[in-house]
């Protein structure tokens, strides 16, 4: 009893991890139209603020694991947020002296701690009870990292998109006094809320440092990565998680401009519901472009959909095979695909809309799915998987060169095969777990 009850207060502190990383991931986004002006970038400079977060992963994912595997889980997840927490701290003097340098190894360093914390996270939930609840354990710890990514929009533009942010000629037309108090606000609506960031996550630090978490995995004897490369399922793993976060960060990149290609801002405005939200974006005057304000708001929906997904795939995969829930949800991924580019109008947006429902649960699932069976070498395994992270900055841009070639509707066979590995994936450890049974 004493054992169950120091799992479940241990998963509720890991899950607040879950949710600090999501929450701070989309904030950062809710930056880039101030940064634009605040350091004067081009759109290019301002892309490279989602380089440097992929990059991250990219990078840092196998140091992390061999630094887990020397200091243990605890001190790794100290250690991840406190780099966080430091990366928070270099906003201010980025924001002070209009440094894009400072920003990008501000961000990076940012998204560093954020890659400490899932090296460590999302195996040491999987482990916190049975192998086999793995999956919807971390489907729920991912939930509310959806929530964090729900809430930071508003959160974003309450403290740091609240006022009206100034053009490059219109701050150039300001002169003495008066450009110097609006680039003060400007830097301090960048630096006062990350600081307060910065505050709230050595707080959680130092709970983590009082905190008993129980020993699951021996951090000591992980093994070698020659080891982890000759496990196949986990290897066919982590070219999963490439895939699935490839696919969904290559929809939701470009439904704005999927949806304009279809000229559904006239459909919209001719809807009930969605004629109203489309005139409430015209009156407020939230973008320069007015037609890409009313598609934007309805991609909202696409990313909502993978908290409510990660809710019910917790459930799902606690009474089903974590393998055959997988499956079945790439499948409806696929078939919601075909009818977007089969059709037209409202049935194509809503259908490719409903993607994002069911890659809810594709992430969390995976990876448990590859975890299954390497015992110590988990450490280094979920390196690994994170690693292939940085899928979601090469399928977006391999996706955008079809588009260029062949159109919105054709290029998502290349998103379909995607999602096809997935099902296959999810079929094949599906069947790997009755066979075994």
């Amino acid at each position: 009893m004493n054992q169950q009850k120091s799992y479940r207060s241990s998963f509720i502190l890991l899950t607040t991890l879950f949710f600090l990383w999501g929450f701070i991931t989309v904030l950062v986004d809710s930056l880039i139209p101030r940064l634009r002006e605040l350091f004067t970038l081009s759109y290019f400079q301002a892309g490279m603020v989602q380089f440097a977060f992929f990059g991250a992963y990219f990078l840092l994912s196998i140091p992390a694991s061999y630094i887990l595997s020397k200091i243990g889980y605890k001190r790794g997840i100290i250690l991840g947020l406190l780099t966080m927490a430091l990366g928070c701290i270099l906003f201010y003097p980025a924001a002070s002296y209009r440094e894009f340098g400072i920003f990008m190894l501000a961000y990076f360093i940012l998204a560093g701690g954020m890659t400490i914390l899932q090296v460590a996270a999302n195996p040491y939930v999987a482990v916190l009870g049975s192998e086999e609840g793995a999956s919807s354990r971390l489907n729920l710890s991912q939930a509310f990292n959806s929530l964090g990514t729900a809430i930071a929009p508003a959160i974003g533009a309450l403290f740091i998109l609240s006022d009206k942010i100034k053009t490059k000629d219109e701050i150039a037309a300001l002169v003495g006094t008066a450009k110097e108090t609006y680039l003060a606000a400007e830097a301090s609506a960048v630096q006062t809320p990350f600081l307060g960031l910065a505050l709230f996550i050595v707080f959680i630090a130092g709970i983590f440092l009082f905190a008993k978490l129980p020993k699951l995995i021996s951090e000591e004897s992980s093994g070698t990565y020659a080891d982890v490369f000759k496990q196949k399922n986990l290897m066919l793993g982590v070219l999963g998680i490439l895939f699935y976060v490839g696919a969904e960060v290559a929809i939701g990149s470009y439904l704005v401009n999927y949806f304009l290609d279809m000229n559904l801002v006239e459909v919209i405005k001719e809807n009930g519901f969605m004629k109203s939200i489309a005139e409430g974006i015209l009156n407020s005057g939230l973008a320069e472009n007015d037609n890409k304000a009313i598609v934007g708001v309805f991609v909202t929906f696409y990313w909502s959909g993978a908290m409510i997904g990660r809710f019910v795939g917790s459930y799902l995969t606690k009474i089903m095979k974590p393998g055959k829930v997988l499956g079945m949800f790439a499948s409806i991924a696929i078939a919601l695909i075909v009818i977007s580019i089969s059709t037209n109008g409202l049935v194509s947006m809503w259908s490719i809309l409903a993607v994002g429902l069911f890659n809810s649960i594709m992430f969390p699932t995976i990876f448990t799915l590859a975890l299954n069976g390497i015992g110590d070498l988990k450490p280094k395994a979920s390196g690994l998987l994170c690693t292939a992270i940085v899928g979601g900055a090469i399928i977006p841009p391999l996706y955008g060169y079809f588009t260029d070639i062949i159109g919105f509707k054709a290029a998502f066979g290349f998103v379909i095969v995607c999602y096809a590995y997935i099902l296959w994936y999810g079929y094949k450890n599906s069947r790997k777990s009755t066979h075994e049974a």
